[in-house]
């Protein structure tokens, strides 16, 4: 394929993606844990789908600073954040109340400042490996390029659900 022809497809892939944000409106972002699988949302249709890396100690709720779990419940994406340490961000509202409650509860701190993010800055041609394990302090990560579509589909203040 030649330049010309590569960019086309480019183009028309990006294109693609805007039309479908704004057509369809992804309204829900659904992580399961279990499948290790994030989804967009629109109603009940499932727009599009990515394999995720998460904790590394992912199974069950985040309770503390430090345990590399990934939070479950629901939460709101609330802000996108492009000059992140890895390759674009969107925040999720972890710790809510109920989290922080619980925190102070068993005496510790709840942690915080999880994400949606891309790989690590200048490592993102490893994630053809990265992506097979569950690498991140309890982030959810996918490749820079599915972080692309994702930061073009989804805008913050869209709920996210995190299922065991």
């Amino acid at each position: 394929m030649n330049r010309y022809k590569l960019l086309l497809v480019f183009l028309t892939a990006t294109w693609l993606n805007t039309l479908l944000a704004s057509e369809s409106g992804v309204d829900t972002v659904l992580v399961v844990k279990s499948e290790q699988k994030m989804y967009l949302l629109s109603g009940n249709e499932k727009l599009k789908s990515y394999a995720v890396a998460l904790g590394g100690n992912p199974q069950g709720h985040k309770q503390q600073e430090g345990d590399e779990k990934t939070p479950e419940g629901n939460y709101t994406l609330d802000y996108k954040k492009s000059d992140s340490s890895f390759y674009k961000a969107i925040h999720i509202s972890y710790p809510n109340e109920v989290d922080i409650k619980n925190a102070k509860a068993l005496g510790v701190d709840p942690g915080g400042l999880i994400m949606i993010h891309g790989q690590r800055n200048g490592l993102g041609w490893l994630s053809s490996l990265s992506q097979y394990f569950n690498w991140t302090n309890g982030c959810i990560a996918v490749t820079n390029e599915e972080m692309d579509e994702i930061w073009s589909l989804v805008k913050e203040g869209t709920p996210i659900v995190i299922r065991p």
